[in-house]
């Protein structure tokens, strides 16, 4: 289920909020969303919901036995609890991609191996990180584990954030888990943030997302124009359609509250790559820092080995995000652009005219994205190759002439603004009333065209929903 389908918005999201809200104690309370939670999950991945409370009740259990033991005995626990997680999610999303890289070198000798086919359980990389951290946490003493299994349930499988984040920490949630209050005014800045997401997912990504898909997916060596073109369409998509889930996910934990924490900082505004790593998927930022980069021991060593931290990060950042060479090779790119600026460009950066710096960190980001949106490398040279002129500069495709109309055009024009202009997020000057009325008009008007859009049937899966 996807928080813009029908089925969610006029079916799931109204039964839910009526029976949390009639439920006296939080107690019930995480009871009922627990069980519609899974219902959230089990709706489009059935037999998975199993994988998953399997993955939380293993991981609520490790955790007490990592608590209840010390010295080497607790480093084993907290061991086996983290290499128990990260078997299941090889299992599922990396082995098809083991095997098959073995295969392919096998095939040099005439030789072959079965190449397993697993489908990917929704929101395993998530949950997953979810559960590393709480037993992390744990073994860190920074607070007991908790005995309620429902509690720890909860924190795993909120639907929220269960499927593509933003990824919390149990800390973050822990005392709201069974202390909590319903307010009216966190409902109504929760649903606000909500109606945000709701419009930047459908009348913004959604809308370019046929011209992504004609110029990555139907076009064979775009010309220079397509080429640009459809980089900067996906460019737009994929910030409009997570940060719009992000949103979403904010908004919707707000109205139950619980304070999830925010995911993007407008990350097209930045003036270097290591700043668009502050301000893009921060949650997923924090929590390689704070249990990848640091063990490994941070910047705390010689230079090489502080560069040596940063590409290990960012390549499993990339394998992370997909079992795929240009997921691997995506994340080298940026590591490598990170140890470029911490070896000194980062203070050569200080000193060019803030336009061009700008320019620079959104060349960077965007041809990353060639890599992370190609399915494979051929693909990718294909494209880059585009983007140099290689294949000329023709008039635009039948392909991408058909989807490239005035709504399309007008949601790119809007996504260019929308990702570089702070004032957009400014309320209008005036008194304090007319501020409140006209910001609840242009909420209720983005809901109406995003609820109209959606029941024309025009929206799409969320992309970080195959991580």
């Amino acid at each position: 289920m996807v928080f813009t389908s029908i089925t969610f918005l006029f079916y799931f999201l109204p039964f839910f909020l009526a029976a949390y809200f009639v439920t006296p104690t939080v107690r019930a309370k995480n009871i009922v969303t627990l069980v519609f939670s899974l219902i959230f999950y089990a709706w489009g991945e059935p037999w998975f919901v199993l994988v998953l409370l399997a993955s939380a009740r293993f991981s609520a259990a490790m955790a007490i036995a990592i608590d209840a033991r010390e010295g080497h005995a607790r480093r084993r626990a907290l061991t086996f609890g983290i290499a128990a997680n990260l078997l299941l999610l090889a299992i599922f999303k990396y082995s098809a991609f083991i095997v098959g890289n073995i295969d392919a070198g096998l095939g040099l000798l005439g030789l072959h191996i079965p190449v397993p086919t697993l489908r990917l359980p929704l929101g395993i990389s998530f949950y997953t990180f979810h559960c590393l951290s709480y037993l992390i946490d744990v073994y860190r003493r920074r607070f007991k584990a908790n005995r309620d299994l429902v509690e720890v349930t909860l924190y795993i499988v909120l639907f929220p954030q269960l499927i593509a984040g933003p990824i919390v920490r149990y800390k973050t949630v822990a005392q709201q888990l069974h202390d909590r209050h319903s307010r009216l005014s966190y409902a109504a800045a929760g649903a606000r943030i909500f109606i945000v997401g709701l419009a930047q997912k459908v009348l913004v990504a959604d809308q370019i997302a046929p011209l992504v898909e004609a110029v990555f997916d139907r076009t064979h060596g775009p010309g220079l124009s397509e080429a640009w073109l459809g980089l900067l369409a996906y460019s737009l998509q994929i910030y409009f359609d997570f940060a719009g889930y992000s949103n979403m996910a904010v908004g919707l934990g707000l109205i139950l509250g619980f304070t999830l924490p925010r995911n993007f900082r407008m990350p097209y505004t930045s003036l270097s790559v290591t700043e668009f790593w502050r301000r893009w998927h921060m949650s997923l930022s924090a929590w390689l820092r704070d249990y990848l980069y640091v063990p490994l021991g941070g910047n705390r060593g010689t230079a090489w080995q502080t560069y040596r931290n940063l590409i290990v990060v960012f390549l499993l950042c990339g394998l992370w995000h997909g079992a795929n060479w240009t997921f691997v090779l995506w994340g080298a790119w940026h590591g490598l652009f990170l140890i470029v600026e911490r070896a000194g460009f980062d203070r050569r950066l200080q000193q060019i005219w803030l336009p061009l710096r700008w320019l620079y960190t959104l060349l960077v980001a965007s041809l990353g994205w060639v890599l992370f949106r190609s399915h494979d490398l051929a693909s990718a040279l294909d494209f880059y190759a585009g983007l140099t002129g290689w294949h000329g500069n023709p008039a635009l495709s039948f392909e991408i002439g058909s989807v490239l109309n005035v709504i399309v055009a007008g949601a790119l024009i809007a996504g260019c603004a929308l990702s570089v202009l702070p004032w957009w997020t400014k309320s209008p000057r005036g008194p304090a009333a007319l501020q409140a009325a006209a910001d609840t008009l242009w909420k209720l008007c983005l809901l109406v065209f995003s609820m109209l859009s959606v029941a024309a049937g025009a929206y799409s899966p969320f992309l970080y929903f195959r991580f």
